[in-house]
Formats: structure tokens, C-alpha cells, sequence
């Protein structure tokens, strides 16, 4: 966790990738909904309304979508480890939570889903 306790989220983050086992979620693209906890010191840039002093939330969000639509994972937890791996790359990101959701895994369930955090 941030020693701030200070935190930026990205929720409902909807993207369209191959992911599964079974040989249909290998041909078309599925529907995962993705939720980032990025844990940070917002101090300064709290400060000097500086983006240079920010975490551009905006550019972590395009290199996830990149990522997520141009992956091919089987499971979601590897799906969701390279999200954390990309959102820790930027310097002034300590820690990271990221759950992945996959609506249409189970029949008769909203959605199942994958959480994990990872730190430096």
C-alpha cells in the first residue's frame, strides 16, 4: 500500500480479448471487465496541479487496453498478472490491485473474477 495511503482507480475498464481453455474461447474474442487499485503518493501533484508530477492515469489505461485486446491467455489470473506487471512499470506506482472479470465463464453467474496485488 501507498505510504500515503493515497490511490487512483480505474473501474469497470471494459475490454474484448481470447481468453479461455476451451477451443470457441479460442477463436472469438470475449468480453473481461477490468478494475485497477493503483496505489501511489498523490502528494505532489495534489500540490502543484503539475501532470508532470502525476500518474497519467490516461496512459496506463491505453497500455492496458492494448495489452488486455492483443493478449491470448488461457486463464484469467495470467491475464491479470501481466495487467499488475504493465501498471508497476510506471516509477511512481508502488503497489497495484487488479481484478479481472469474465461475465460469460459460467452459465447461471454474473460474472467470476480474479484479484490479486502486487508490489514492488
Amino acid at each position: 500500500m501507498s505510504t500515503t495511503g493515497d490511490r487512483i482507480l480505474i473501474e469497470g475498464l471494459s475490454a474484448r480479448c481470447i481468453i479461455g481453455i476451451n477451443h470457441d474461447e479460442r477463436r472469438e474474442r470475449q468480453d473481461v471487465v477490468i478494475d485497477i487499485d493503483l496505489h501511489a503518493d498523490l502528494k505532489a501533484a495534489g500540490k502543484s496541479d503539475d501532470i508532470r508530477d502525476a500518474v497519467n492515469y490516461r496512459d496506463i489505461k491505453k497500455k492496458v487496453l492494448g495489452f488486455v485486446e492483443s493478449s491470448g491467455f488461457h486463464l484469467i489470473e495470467a491475464l491479470a498478472e501481466g495487467i499488475a506487471r504493465l501498471c508497476l512499470e510506471h516509477p511512481s506506482v508502488e503497489r497495484v490491485r487488479v481484478r479481472v472479470d469474465k461475465p460469460s465463464a459460467l452459465r447461471f453467474a454474473r460474472t467470476v473474477g480474479v484479484e490479486i496485488t502486487r508490489g514492488r
